[in-house]
């Protein structure tokens, strides 16, 4: 595991899609780059560079495919809480190139969601696989929707969300918990850890716990993040205030290991 500690949340933006676009622009196969992406708040930032260096001419989404990690069941696209709106109004409506067949979104208002699952990841097989998957970690340590005690081994499937998890959404939802949907559907652990790469962002000291289990803990159920630990290229992109709970060794480790990656 690669851990790539930055001083700010902008420069560990500006880092992760620095890397995003070398690996688009540096893909010379015959089939389209998969690309795995998450909503939440940890991506705007990231969102927001890959779009620069889109409109700059810097990256090409042409022959990108994109699937994204999870939606709330029983939201319309339509919805302002939806991640499909989400996705759309803070990424691919501002990309120069993004083709709308080539955005894999799931289905929150299916009628078939298990169905809708099993499509979703014959699908990301019918491409080969994603070849890079971006996420972001609640402060539980939940990767997409994946609460603590998710299988490591989960596949794309209806999640049940926590109480703590409606609680922490509930500030896009009028700070109302009732008003967030119960249940999602998300893709899997082992979803995101058959991906060739992972690239996962943490920020903020209300995640150092998080980033402490993922790089210093077991792996674990109870924190399905730590599943990252047995992935051969995985990558925490992270900034100062995460590192609060990680020991000071552990800490000058990385920053001198991945002191050519300091922005």
């Amino acid at each position: 595991m690669r851990v790539v500690i930055q001083k700010d949340y902008e420069n560990m933006c500006k880092w992760s899609a620095n890397y995003i676009a070398g690996k688009i622009n540096s893909h010379k196969e015959d089939r389209p780059f998969v690309l795995g992406l998450p909503t939440g708040s940890s991506p705007i930032g990231v969102y927001k560079e890959l779009i620069a260096l889109n409109k700059a001419g810097k990256v090409s989404f042409a022959n990108v495919v994109t699937f994204n990690m999870d939606e709330y069941l029983g939201l319309p696209r339509e919805h302002d809480q939806s991640y499909w709106y989400f996705m759309h109004d803070n990424f691919f409506d501002h990309l120069t190139d993004m083709k709308p067949e080539n955005i894999n979104i799931l289905n929150g208002m299916t009628d078939d969601p298990e169905g809708e699952c099993a499509r979703y990841e014959e699908k990301i097989a019918s491409y080969g696989g994603i070849d890079l998957f971006m996420g972001g970690i609640g402060v539980d340590g939940h990767l997409a929707f994946n609460e603590p005690f998710t299988s490591l081994s989960s596949r794309t499937g209806v999640r049940d969300l926590t109480t703590d998890t409606r609680i922490v959404n509930s500030r896009f939802f009028g700070n109302d918990p009732e008003k967030v949907p119960a249940k999602a559907l998300s893709v899997g652990i082992g979803t995101v850890t058959d991906s060739k790469e992972v690239l996962v962002l943490i920020s903020g000291h209300n995640k150092a716990r998080a980033l402490a289990a993922v790089v210093e803990g077991s792996v674990s159920q109870r924190w399905t993040c730590s599943a990252l630990q047995l992935h051969n290229a995985a990558i925490i992109a992270c900034d100062e205030e995460a590192c609060g709970e990680i020991m000071v060794d552990t800490y000058k480790y990385f920053l001198d290991i991945e002191k050519n990656e300091r922005l």
